[in-house]
């Protein structure tokens, strides 16, 4: 028997690597001689570095980077097991929690701090990256990453435009010729999970400014300042971007990436299935047990035991979903590929005690699946 266990985190709770532990507690309490392999998974958001970090025996390396607002932070990122891959989440530089509620201002946040995670990562070796850009606190379109890379953003006077969104407004150049030269090699895939162009009604400034602290007028000022920031990428890099699903993403910043970058966009489940090898890891395998902190109807659009689902049927393997809670249409996961789904909680309990306990009832869950399943098989001998 042989059992692929790839779990999200339980946010707030576990890691994913200690999701597959707990996992891997209870079904060897039913099959203590099966062949169990454990595959941390994310997709492409919050636990993404430390997913890919726990899959592949990797590092994690914190660094001094600029935050949203200029204000030093500590930030951390991965250097993957291969020793050439890093990943990044630009939430841990350019993040809207790192901004107080009453200083959020999409007008100045920047993007730089991200860049400098990049360079960080250049300096370690890394000659791949794997960027998710969820939970922005900007909407520069990038910018703030390009400046810290060495690019000059320059005004109609030939100086170098300040951090922010706003400021693009004023763009009337952009020069490459001082960007890192490193950058050149570096490929760079990108986790992103919309499809929000960079401007218009469904842009970055009009659908994600607001709860990064926009106003109506800042909204329609910012669309303006990304519009012109496409202008030029356009006449001076000769990339049109402005369209392209996902370059309103993090604020714009997926339109930074492919202009700038030349980043390929993709869904952060795909990404970290490929980077875990999980698909090698289910060849020959008997189940897989998955699992997040809460399943209901947005597992079948894009999260993690969507993603690890749908490598388990190219192979025609069982999976059970393992969740902290089974929410509105939960059921909608069963048309993506999972075969079972289960909540960790033996009864009703309290939000803290469903945390501190979490462990426990995730092993305690794998046990209860494990036993139907050997159930399943003896009925089937019958």
């Amino acid at each position: 028997m042989k059992i692929v266990i790839a779990p999200d985190s339980y946010k707030g709770s576990l890691t994913a690597a200690e999701v597959a532990e707990a996992m891997a507690a209870g079904v060897r309490r039913v099959w203590p001689d099966a062949e169990v392999a454990l595959v941390p998974m994310a997709d492409g958001g919050e636990g993404t570095v430390q997913a890919l970090v726990d899959a592949t025996g990797g590092r994690l390396i914190t660094a001094t980077v600029r935050g949203p607002l200029g204000d030093p932070v500590e930030a951390t990122f991965g250097m993957m097991g291969d020793g050439e891959t890093a990943v990044i989440e630009m939430a841990q530089a350019s993040g809207l929690p790192l901004v107080p509620r009453d200083r959020r201002n999409p007008l100045v946040t920047t993007t730089y701090g991200t860049g400098e995670l990049i360079l960080r990562a250049l300096d370690e070796g890394a000659r791949r990256l794997i960027i998710g850009i969820g939970g922005s606190a900007t909407n520069d379109g990038g910018a703030g990453m390009a400046q810290a890379l060495g690019a000059r953003l320059l005004d109609a006077e030939g100086r170098e435009l300040e951090p922010g969104g706003a400021a693009l407004a004023r763009l009337e150049r952009i020069d490459l010729s001082g960007l890192d030269p490193r950058v050149r090699s570096l490929q760079i895939t990108v986790a992103c999970d919309v499809d929000n162009p960079l401007t218009g009604p469904r842009g970055a400034s009009a659908v994600f400014g607001p709860q990064k602290g926009a106003t109506p007028e800042m909204v329609a000022q910012l669309d303006a300042a990304l519009k012109r920031w496409a202008e030029v990428i356009k006449r001076d890099l000769g990339k049109d971007v402005d369209a392209i699903p996902g370059a309103g993403a993090a604020g714009g910043l997926g339109a930074g990436l492919m202009a700038l970058l030349d980043a390929q966009l993709r869904r952060g489940v795909e990404i970290v299935v490929e980077a875990t090898g999980l698909e090698r890891h289910l060849d020959g395998a008997d189940l897989c047990l998955t699992g997040e902190g809460n399943t209901d109807f947005q597992t079948a659009h894009g999260k993690t035991p969507m993603g690890v689902a749908a490598a388990a049927r190219r192979r025609g393997v069982p999976v059970i979903c393992l969740s902290g809670g089974l929410g509105r249409d939960y059921q909608q996961i069963y048309d993506v590929g999972i075969d079972a789904a289960l909540p960790i909680v033996p009864g009703p309990v309290d939000l803290d005690t469903a945390i501190q306990e979490a462990a426990r009832f995730v092993a305690d869950a794998a046990e209860r699946a494990l036993r139907l399943v050997a159930l399943g098989q003896r009925m089937g001998r019958a």
